[in-house]
């Protein structure tokens, strides 16, 4: 994509964070909507709650990135925040999307945030972008979430709805919490084990996010995960060895099960082979730099990774989800 404008919301989270970067680096414009009055030319005001975004400062945009909603790993699910992790997702995409379609000349793409917990719990069973909704409050509210853009795309606006996986990084991200207990050596599989993440790393997914942006045929929902899940079982073992602690704890397996709703939001299912074969499954504790050519290194979607796994994208949240065909063949920058 040539040097263009693009807006940008959740811009402060870690997705959103690490795409303004990226955007900025290859000398695009960003503007970042923001919760209050807009302090500077790069900011445009909007109030999700009430529905609102401040339309002109979209003008001129050639892409709208919608990336803002609540956590789902970080609050105690009581009926309010549950309510607060539908609302901020379904009325803020819905004023997004309303204000993109009110404009003379909208923009060519939104794309929308959304996540594999579309797919709810599949068990081993793996999935993708053509599978139909699962059951439960977050298949529910992925449902929602996206039908949410219909004025954009009434609009003639292309959308895309990026269905998230794990994303893991340095920053922080699915796993950032689970280090310092692995450190304190009280790390341990959650339940049986046997969950499947379909995770991604950052550099990634932000990879993924400009492919989107720039390939005109892409349109409707698109898996953002590796190649290949990993389950919860390997991620333990993977800690243990890395930060060489102990990983005899378990969690009961209930609240486990419980525990990976919120966090993971979904599965899709295929088992992953050995623990030491599992596509880019130093990403989740080293995180290192990605070395084209190089499957050692490689990153669940970087462009040696990618090769091994040439099928459409099955989503792999608790079970595995596969990731989209059109994603095996990008080149992440890096």
């Amino acid at each position: 994509m040539p040097s263009s404008r693009i807006a940008v919301s959740g811009s402060s989270g870690l997705i959103g964070a690490a795409l303004v970067r990226s955007l900025r680096a290859d000398g695009h414009e960003v503007a970042r909507l923001v919760r209050r009055p807009a302090r500077t030319g790069d900011e445009v005001e909007w109030d999700p709650k009430r529905g609102q975004v401040d339309a002109a400062g979209l003008v001129g945009c050639d892409a709208v990135v919608h990336l803002a909603g609540a956590g789902v790993g970080d609050h105690r699910w009581t009926d309010a925040y549950k309510r607060e992790i539908r609302d901020s997702r379904v009325l803020g995409t819905a004023a997004v999307a309303e204000a993109v379609a009110s404009l003379d000349t909208p923009p060519r793409v939104l794309l929308s945030g959304s996540a594999i917990g579309f797919y709810g719990d599949t068990g081993s069973s793996p999935v993708d972008e053509s599978a139909p909704p699962g059951d439960g409050f977050l298949p529910s509210v992925c449902e929602e979430w996206e039908a949410a853009t219909a004025a954009a795309e009434e609009a003639g606006v292309r959308t895309v709805h990026a269905r998230t996986g794990l994303v893991v990084g340095r920053e922080g991200g699915a796993w950032g919490r689970l280090f310092p207990l692995f450190r304190a050596g009280l790390g341990g599989k959650l339940g049986n084990g046997r969950q499947y993440w379909s995770f991604i790393a950052l550099h990634d997914h932000v990879a993924a996010l400009r492919h989107i942006l720039d390939t005109e045929s892409l349109t409707g929902p698109v898996n953002l995960t590796g190649p290949k899940p990993v389950t919860n079982a390997e991620v333990t073992a993977a800690m243990g060895r890395v930060l060489h602690r102990p990983t005899l704890l378990s969690k009961p397996g209930a609240r486990a099960a419980a525990g990976a709703r919120r966090v993971r939001g979904g599965r899709a299912g295929q088992p992953a082979g050995d623990p030491g074969e599992a596509a880019g499954l130093r990403v989740l504790v080293r995180l290192p730099r990605h070395r084209r050519g190089d499957p050692r290194r490689a990153g669940p979607m970087s462009p040696a990774g990618c090769g091994r796994s040439a099928r459409r994208a099955a989503v792999r949240p608790r079970a595995p989800v596969l990731p989209a065909a059109h994603l095996t063949q990008y080149q992440p920058s890096s």
